[in-house]
């Protein structure tokens, strides 16, 4: 299987394209540090609804599973089913094709709904501090995925 080509978000592309430039394998282990960040963007959420519920936000709740549920990524439970599908060889090298082409859409879809979805003068009432608890996770995500990429350097000799 091509790794390259199950890019389960935008910017996997461009992280694989810098590691290839690199190496070939290089590329790989792009792919997988960014696989790895998104198949655990959903357990930082839950983690995240966790701490609010503990901080006194559940008393409103009734159904905590029920809520939890709503409000997780199921996007995330059906990328590692697929990835799953795809490491079992459950599918040929031209339909592993096919879902990456269709997984392209469909992100590109949802960020331009995202996109057009987005009120600055909304968000501007939220203060500074959202901003901030997004900057650090991205800053977070950035160390963590650097951290893979030197380690793999380490043990590999990329």
């Amino acid at each position: 299987m091509d790794c390259g080509q199950a890019s389960p978000s935008i910017n996997t592309a461009e992280a694989t394209a810098a590691g290839a430039l690199y190496s070939d394998v290089a590329g790989k282990v792009a792919v997988l540090a960014k696989t790895t960040r998104n198949a655990t963007i959903g357990f930082v959420v839950l983690g995240y609804a966790i701490y609010w519920a503990s901080r006194g936000q559940a008393e409103k709740v009734k159904n905590k599973g029920a809520f939890l549920w709503n409000r997780f990524p199921k996007f995330v439970l059906g990328f590692l089913v697929i990835s799953l599908l795809v490491s079992v060889h459950v599918f040929n090298k031209e339909q592993v094709g096919a879902l990456a082409n269709l997984s392209r859409w469909a992100f590109l879809l949802t960020f331009a709904g995202v996109g057009l979805r987005t009120n600055f003068r909304e968000m501007s009432k939220q203060g500074v501090r959202p901003f901030i608890v997004g900057a650090v996770g991205e800053v977070l995500i950035a160390g963590l995925t650097l951290g893979l990429v030197v380690a793999a350097n380490a043990i590999w000799k990329l």
